[in-house]
């Protein structure tokens, strides 16, 4: 069973860090060659509201990005789950679901890109800090309303009816401090083998979402501790946390794609901030600010999934069953028991299984 989880996990990994230097590579190119300054004049032809000549510059780089790396996306996603028993899906069903996601993205993306134009325009090179704050607003908002209305569109979410353990995790709920009537089971298994479970939303929007596959699977136990698990970073009030580390990482990711942009605008040939041409090394900044800031966000998140674990055997009092849990997790979704060191300190945002599982065992 490891040696197919490996092959598999290292493929994925191999896949995903070839995709992400291509990608970024190409869009250097991109911009170093003058087909980025081409595709805007080009653009400009037709509109003359730069609103718009932004939007049909973006359709038209995502269109093209679509097509080069369908292949690659066909592996990564469709062939290689398949090829490893992982997924339920047919063919048609994954392309339809990508739509879903690409539709989803650009009615949610499209209108953050072009208040980001406004913002940069309106503000010029301290354009970081109000759209730091907007983003701030944004993920608020996404938080109450992805639970509501952005999941229902890809799953069928219905109550649980199992009435012992709904009273078990109301349960759980309040001894975490928590009070959630909102357990709900989604259609997981219509698109894959895996199981999982997760606690979503911000208010009244807060719910527990049970994938099906847990639910069908699992006992009462481990469902159980799979909950505590999650209602731990609640109690050990990681989700405050993650929105005031979140919100630092990203003034200070703005703040340094700003101050690059605005000082490498000159090595490319561009006159101004604001040129629609440009916007591209945006991108190529965040993406390297990105590879150096994830280690540390992922040393952070490690460290708080320790914190979790803890909590859910000490709540639980049932530490085996956890530990029997995270085994069968594993195996069901195909996980590396023990990554190499270094790309579980640098992709890993929870601690290997072994770590997990050696951390709790030392546990009373």
């Amino acid at each position: 069973m490891q040696t197919e989880a490996k092959k598999y996990n290292n493929i994925k990994l191999a896949v995903g860090i070839t995709k992400g230097v291509v990608s970024f590579i190409l869009l250097l190119l991109f911009v170093l060659l003058g087909y980025s300054l081409k595709l805007e004049n080009f653009t400009r032809n037709f509109f003359s509201n730069g609103y718009i000549v932004l939007t049909a510059n973006v359709f038209v780089i995502g269109a093209v990005s679509s097509v080069l790396f369908f292949p690659v996306s066909y592996f990564a996603e469709f062939y290689l789950e398949h090829k490893y028993n992982l997924s339920n899906q047919t063919f048609w069903k994954w392309i339809w679901e990508n739509i879903k996601e690409t539709l989803v993205g650009t009615a949610i993306g499209l209108p953050i890109l072009l208040l980001f134009y406004f913002v940069l325009n309106f503000f010029g090179e301290g354009w970081w800090l109000p759209f730091g704050v907007i983003m701030f607003i944004i993920s608020v908002l996404l938080a109450r309303i992805v639970p509501i209305f952005i999941i229902p569109l890809f799953y069928k979410v219905t109550p649980v009816e199992d009435d012992e353990l709904k009273s078990r995790i109301i349960e759980l709920s309040k001894d975490a401090g928590l009070k959630v009537e909102n357990i709900f089971k989604f259609d997981m298994s219509k698109n894959t083998k895996k199981a999982n479970a997760a606690f979503t939303g911000l208010g009244k929007s807060k719910r527990i979402l049970l994938g099906d596959t847990l639910v069908n699977g699992y006992s009462h136990d481990e469902i159980e501790t799979v909950i505590a698990h999650e209602l731990g970073h609640y109690k050990n009030k990681h989700i405050v946390k993650n929105i005031f580390t979140g919100t630092l990482f990203s003034f200070l990711t703005f703040f340094l794609i700003a101050k690059l942009y605005s000082l490498s605008i000159g090595w490319f040939g561009f006159k101004e901030i604001v040129q629609i041409s440009a916007l591209p090394l945006l991108v190529l900044w965040g993406s390297l600010i990105g590879l150096i800031l994830n280690p540390i966000t992922n040393i952070i998140s490690r460290k708080f999934e320790y914190e979790a674990d803890e909590y859910a055997a000490a709540s639980t009092n049932k530490k085996e069953a956890f530990i029997s849990t995270l085994n069968k997790l594993t195996d069901q979704n195909l996980g590396d028991r023990e990554p190499h060191p270094l790309i579980e300190w640098f992709f890993y945002s929870h601690p290997s299984i072994q770590k997990r599982i050696s951390a709790l065992e030392k546990t009373r």
